[in-house]
């Protein structure tokens, strides 16, 4: 299994990080930017439209959580699962960068800030 380590080509475009993933660790992906099979995902294909490398960079929504493809019955679900705050994360990169929010993921060893954690906004 691969160690978690700070790459910062890891942030996912929705505000995860890809380099704590246990899909990732485990190999059996390669983050969503590369994921072929993530052609379901809104916030993906939204991204790769507009050429973000995340919603971070997004002018017509400063705040994600008022987005409706990135804040659909799937993310929702996402965040109940798994216990993250994908908005948080992105207005944490808004705010702070990729480097800076990859470095508090690998520090925390988590795929994303926990729903009303450590780091959130």
């Amino acid at each position: 299994m691969k160690e978690i380590a700070l790459n910062e080509s890891l942030v996912s475009m929705c505000g995860l990080y890809c380099g704590a993933c246990r899909a990732y660790l485990k190999s059996k992906c390669n983050g969503c930017k590369d994921n072929a099979k993530a052609s379901w995902c809104k916030v993906r294909s939204c991204c790769m439209e507009h050429d973000y490398a995340t919603c971070a960079e997004c002018a017509e929504h400063t705040d994600p959580a008022a987005c409706g493809k990135y804040n659909d019955i799937v993310s929702k679900a996402f965040g109940l699962l798994f216990n993250s705050d994908r908005r948080a994360g992105i207005m944490m990169i808004h705010r702070d960068g990729k480097r800076r929010f990859a470095e508090e993921m690998v520090y925390m060893k988590r795929p994303a800030l926990k729903r009303g954690g450590r780091g959130t906004v």
